[in-house]
């Protein structure tokens, strides 16, 4: 059976290589174009590529995914079967190509966390299990009949970063699983009920931005949700009045009655930060100030005397 592979991003890797490890046939693996990035904007090749290569596999980077090259291309290479994981959406003509068809792994239990950044808002809203679920691409984004689908439990302090690795490892069993099945002829597909979908919309920086008006709890989820990336944020007024920004990465509820207004930050000046909420404080562990890097803290509080009344915006 050959396989084409379609995957960009270091979620996709895992699955690439277990499919290798298990020696099977992947005619070609395409990718992203490279693209620049870092101060220097030098060109950067996405994690599949950089893997593909060190396997001495065939790399495809269209620019355009309905480009006739590539589309030519595509079918001379006679693939019984594709394969994506964190890819783009791709045209009818590309997924509807093979005779066995087109199947993508998704990070989280369809129809539940449809969309862009599934990790990210099981993690925002408070969900206590995540999982992948491996489907047939069809139209409709993310709605296609499912074949395999396995679940994990979500820690009260996991991190989007922490899942995503779990999730990672658990998605390659599961390419497995659904690349043997169809290889043997031996699956049954099961449709999504549409009635349980919930949407995981792409982050943008608005999504990002703490409220300190709201409930502990939620604050406490938006930042594991959104940590180590994009990062969840909140701003202060210098002495100059110039708006400065910090990413919160770690933090720590406290639920407790105060008089203090949302925004106020509390602190011992040596190991304590904690800002108020509606209903109690956010206890801020690990953090990072504009141009500085990450850092404890206590780091933090050895280099940043905090003024009296200091408040987050």
């Amino acid at each position: 059976m050959r396989i084409i592979f379609m995957g960009t991003p270091e979620f996709a890797v895992a699955s690439l290589d277990i499919l290798v490890q298990h020696g099977y046939d992947i005619a070609a693996v395409i990718t992203v174009p490279d693209k620049p990035a870092g101060r220097g904007q030098q060109l950067q090749q996405s994690a599949v590529k950089t893997y593909a290569l060190s396997k001495g596999l065939k790399v495809m980077q269209p620019e355009k995914l309905k480009d006739e090259q590539f589309l030519e291309e595509l079918k001379s290479l006679k693939a019984d079967l594709q394969i994506v994981v964190a890819f783009r959406m791709l045209p009818e003509v590309v997924w509807n190509m093979p005779p066995l068809g087109t199947y993508n792994l998704h990070g989280s239990l369809l129809p539940k966390y449809r969309g862009a950044a599934p990790i990210n808002w099981a993690i925002i809203n408070g969900e206590t299990e995540s999982g992948v679920t491996s489907f047939k691409l069809k139209h409709e984004i993310d709605t296609g009949n499912m074949l395999f689908q396995e679940k994990i439990p979500i820690g009260n302090t996991t991190t989007a970063g922490e899942l995503h690795d779990q999730l990672m490892q658990l998605g390659a069993e599961v390419i497995l699983k659904t690349v043997q099945a169809i290889d043997a002829g031996n699956y049954e597909l099961k449709p999504q009920d549409d009635s349980q979908s919930i949407h995981a919309p792409k982050l943008f920086k608005e999504t990002a931005k703490i409220n300190w008006n709201e409930p502990a709890e939620k604050i406490y989820n938006l930042i594991r949700g959104l940590s180590p990336y994009p990062a969840a944020y909140t701003s202060f007024a210098d002495k100059n009045g110039n708006l400065l920004t910090v990413k919160i990465y770690r933090s720590e509820v406290e639920e407790a009655s105060h008089p203090h207004e949302p925004g106020t930050v509390i602190t011992d000046h040596k190991q304590l930060v904690k800002v108020a909420c509606s209903n109690g404080f956010i206890r801020i562990t690990e953090l990072q100030m504009a141009g500085k890097k990450r850092m404890s803290v206590e780091e933090f509080l050895r280099g940043f005397k905090v003024p009296e009344g200091f408040k987050f915006l």
